[in-house]
């Protein structure tokens, strides 16, 4: 293999790979929404990435769910089945957090 094509390829791979060095997951339907699924919750305060305690940000939580009830509606039809109900029940659990989230913050 010449020299060139080798280090072609190093740098693919290297682009392949995480930080930690692990391979990246593939880039599916599936793990686009468990990735904004994801987001939604660490916005809600439900995934905590810190040790410090993280106060909800409703409004990214809303633009997150919101993105995941487009890509419902804008794929409609055309999904397999796996996918179909990753992403309605994330929304559908989404929405209900939200409401969750949203009552616990309001004042009494």
């Amino acid at each position: 293999m010449p020299a060139g094509r080798a280090l072609e390829g190093a740098r693919l791979k290297s682009l392949l790979m995480s930080d930690t060095g692990q391979p990246l997951p593939p880039a599916t339907f599936e793990f686009l929404v468990f990735s904004i699924r994801m987001q939604a919750e660490s916005h809600l305060g439900l995934v905590q990435l810190t040790e410090e305690k993280q106060e909800p940000n409703l409004p990214m939580a809303q633009h997150a769910i919101d993105m995941l009830a487009m890509l419902l509606e804008k794929t409609k039809g055309n999904l397999e089945t796996g996918e179909k109900r990753a992403l309605e029940n994330s929304v559908t659990e989404l929405r209900f957090r939200f409401v969750q989230a949203a009552s616990a913050k309001a004042p009494e």
